[in-house]
């Protein structure tokens, strides 16, 4: 359970830079473009947050809907989540609380 909420926690954090920086979306595209290349598995639900960002680049709904899942406390979007390409968006300083955190809960 605490883990879930570090990952949570840490997205949350994705979300509020990317929505101070929407710039940031280019970093999700370019992990993308890499991981295709790369034969990574499970290609559509790249795909699917390519068109996210896609989307978030052209209209305020598009970039809210993104934040949203981010942010979002459900199953869904734990799963959509586990696929998310925004590794690289948060700097290791900005990392280390959360695995501190869960380092200590286990």
């Amino acid at each position: 359970m605490a883990e879930r909420l570090d990952r949570l926690g840490m997205s949350r954090l994705i979300a509020d830079k990317i929505e101070h920086d929407p710039v940031l979306l280019e970093i999700g595209l370019e992990n993308i473009v890499r991981w295709i290349a790369n034969s990574i598995d499970q290609q559509h639900k790249l795909m699917e947050w390519r068109d996210r960002i896609l989307a978030a680049r052209k209209s305020p709904e598009g970039l809210l809907e993104i934040l949203a899942l981010l942010r979002e406390d459900s199953e869904r979007a734990e799963y959509e989540r586990e696929f998310a390409p925004f590794a690289g968006v948060l700097t290791a300083m900005e990392r280390r609380p959360f695995y501190l955190k869960c380092s200590y809960t286990h």
